[in-house]
């Protein structure tokens, strides 16, 4: 592709040289990203791998983690789309310190989540005490548990998504369709909720992948028992003790994961404007 240049003349776009002090630093970060990549791709045991991933514990820790990372996202739809719009079109004090409250969990490091969820959820914790005196609900060190974990941290990526593409949106087709007598929460059912499904969509796909993906809250809140709470990551973390080949095939499978899900979402996040 082809611009014309200040003196009248065209050139091509991207021929331009990159200055060394440049190039040098940028080959250096690429490769710093792409060698652990590569690394695991050499020491993947290509042989045995079939039978790693055959195994009834892989498999048992890939089917709770699809569960509950498919809950949490779930979750993270029901209470997060509300609390975006919230965010996008309600005009009320604090709202600056609600978003960081609500995006405090994207910089908190997972393992001190995982001890909120315990003094706010556990069974002397604020509320979990209550929970447990009156209804007798223990959430710590259940898949419940796993999936409140993956929730926490993972519904931010949905609520910014979500508010995002609020933002973008036209708010006048929601405006004219209360003046045509609709409720607000049948504008947004009808209206606004077709207009932001890509955003809803792909911040859903995000949720999901950060679930899946989830390790410290998790052990934290839930603790590591299979079949129950160890999800692939805290498989990851176990077999790379006693079976480092195993960890090798189930962090393979969530690479592919991870990939599947920017491949995805490329056209959406990657693509400039």
């Amino acid at each position: 592709m082809t611009r014309r240049s200040a003196t009248g003349g065209t050139r091509r776009r991207g021929t331009r040289s990159v200055p060394l002090p440049l190039l040098v630093p940028a080959l250096a970060g690429l490769a710093f990203l792409l060698l652990p990549l590569v690394a695991l791709l050499i020491r993947t045991p290509w042989r045995t791998l079939p039978d790693q991933l055959t195994s009834e514990e892989v498999w048992q820790a890939l089917r709770l983690s699809l569960v509950c990372a498919t809950s949490a996202t779930a979750l993270s739809l029901v209470i997060g789309v509300p609390l975006a719009w919230l965010l996008a079109r309600a005009d009320f004090p604090g709202r600056r310190l609600v978003r960081a409250l609500v995006t405090l969990p994207l910089v908190l490091p997972p393992v001190v989540g995982g001890v909120a969820l315990l003094l706010a959820l556990g069974r002397n914790g604020v509320v979990g005490q209550w929970l447990d005196a009156w209804f007798g609900v223990t959430l710590p060190f259940t898949t419940t548990g796993v999936i409140l974990a993956e929730t926490f941290v993972a519904m931010p990526f949905l609520v910014i998504s979500v508010e995002g593409t609020l933002r973008a949106a036209d708010p006048r087709y929601e405006e004219a369709a209360t003046t045509l007598g609709a409720s607000r929460f049948t504008a947004f059912r009808r209206v606004t909720l077709p207009l932001i499904a890509p955003g809803v969509a792909a911040g859903a796909v995000l949720a999901w992948a950060r679930a899946l993906g989830e390790f410290g809250a998790t052990i934290t809140f839930a603790g590591n028992f299979p079949g129950r709470t160890q999800t692939m990551p805290l498989a990851v973390y176990l077999a790379l003790q006693n079976d480092p080949a195993a960890a090798i095939a189930l962090s393979l499978v969530l690479l592919a994961v991870s990939i599947a899900v920017l491949a995805g979402l490329r056209d959406r996040w990657l693509t400039p404007s």
